[in-house]
């Protein structure tokens, strides 16, 4: 029996008996059959995938990756610094970030690559490195999130320069002597292949505006399916017709450019899942709910909380034998009302029970499609729950520890007392 996509029952039961709980394991196997998908992206002229690491920056991971042959996204200096900590040498780190880091100039000169996401951005760039080349970041007016919180592309987004503001960019590059050799977009985690036509082929207009563009990155993820009945985006259906708009622009424009894309959830989505233990089985009676706690939540899985996102979740008994099945409500151990793992689908405010077998203490819980933005995003050290565990279950089937269990020292060792 399979508790999640790549754990079984008795994996489940091992990692409670050895890590204790709640712990996020992430899938080896999983992790390098997404990073080879996402590198057969159908291109024209080249091909780089950068990893967005914002969606899970444990360094075990960052290098797994990279061993594979991708290069990185970062979304913050300091997501810049810790890939370099994990051993990504700096020239495979692309820096494309709301926040303009302090030390700029130190990881520019270090070698990293940068993409100007504001004409402020970038006239800084150009006072502290002018004569040189970099990437500039352009909103084309068009995303293709399925919410508006994981659409970053459009008038409603602050992310990147709007694109009538080009003549702007020009004019500040040639006064510091820049020449914009990338042109980035980023339209959000959407799966229609014709959105992204229609975006690859707006962020190609942008590109024919600056003569020294070379490679085009159309950032955004792709949609992943974490839910049974939901579908996951066809990466070579979006791929073919990105390729043909790059070889329609070869032609008209002269100019072969190489494509990079920025993959996330597509690559860790599926290769995560959280083991939580059932800590208490309460009810609030006859026309009420029965609810299921666990000693995990909002401090382990966040997006149920804020986006009323889907995670399939299994009940693995601590022993064997058969169950009658009920109704339950999944909620997490912070004393916040919103802690609740099943919200209705895009709906954080309402409440969608699920079935499953009866719930005793000491059983497990397993939260599936925790590899992406769930360590990385959730609300850590709320209520001073410490951060979990995670843990990497290798190709050959052995649960290695990548990161320890966070302590209350650990937690409180930057407070002053007074």
């Amino acid at each position: 029996m399979t508790a999640v996509q790549f754990l079984t029952v008795d994996q489940v039961r091992a990692v409670q008996r050895d890590f204790g709980t709640p712990v996020l394991v992430y899938d080896e196997a999983t992790l390098v059959r997404q990073a080879r998908e996402a590198l057969g992206f159908p291109n024209a002229f080249g091909l780089t995938v950068r990893y967005a690491m914002k969606a899970l920056p444990s360094g075990a991971i960052l290098r797994l990756l990279h061993s594979l042959g991708l290069h990185i996204d970062a979304s913050s200096g300091f997501e810049v610094l810790r890939a370099i900590r994990a051993g990504i040498p700096p020239e495979y780190i692309q820096l494309t970030a709301q926040e303009l880091p302090a030390d700029l100039d130190e990881l520019v000169t270090a070698g990293i690559e940068f993409n100007a996401c504001s004409l402020n951005q970038l006239a800084a760039y150009g006072r502290g490195f002018p004569g040189t080349a970099l990437g500039v970041r352009i909103n084309p007016g068009l995303g293709s999130g399925h919410n508006n919180r994981t659409n970053v592309g459009g008038p409603s987004s602050s992310f990147g320069i709007w694109h009538t503001y080009i003549p702007e960019v020009l004019e500040t590059c040639a006064a510091h002597g820049l020449r914009v050799t990338r042109v980035h977009t980023h339209i959000g985690s959407g799966g229609n292949p014709d959105v992204w036509m229609k975006c690859a082929r707006l962020s190609l207009d942008a590109a024919a505006q600056f003569p020294d563009v070379t490679t085009l990155n159309l950032g955004g993820g792709f949609k992943v399916a974490r839910m049974p009945d939901e579908t996951g985006v066809d990466v070579h259906e979006i791929g073919a017709v990105v390729r043909d708009s790059l070889e329609d622009f070869a032609e008209a424009c002269g100019r072969k450019l190489r494509l990079e894309i920025e993959p996330g959830s597509f690559i860790v989505a599926n290769a995560g899942a959280l083991v939580a233990g059932v800590m208490d089985v309460v009810d609030t009676g006859a026309a009420g709910y029965r609810f299921i706690k666990i000693d995990a939540g909002m401090t382990d899985v966040l997006r149920p909380a804020i986006y009323g996102a889907q995670h399939p979740i299994t009940l693995v008994p601590a022993t064997d034998g058969e169950r009658p099945e009920h109704e339950y409500l999944v909620v997490g151990h912070c004393c916040e009302s919103g802690d609740v793992l099943t919200p209705a689908p895009g709906n954080p405010e309402g409440l969608l029970p699920r079935t499953l077998p009866e719930a005793r203490l000491g059983d497990a819980v397993v939260i599936g499609g925790a590899g992406a933005y769930c360590s990385a995003m959730s609300c850590k050290n709320y209520n001073s729950f410490p951060e979990a565990p995670e843990v990497l279950l290798r190709e050959n089937g052995d649960m290695q520890l990548i990161r320890e269990r966070q302590t209350l020292e650990h937690m409180l060792e930057n407070e002053l007392l007074i």
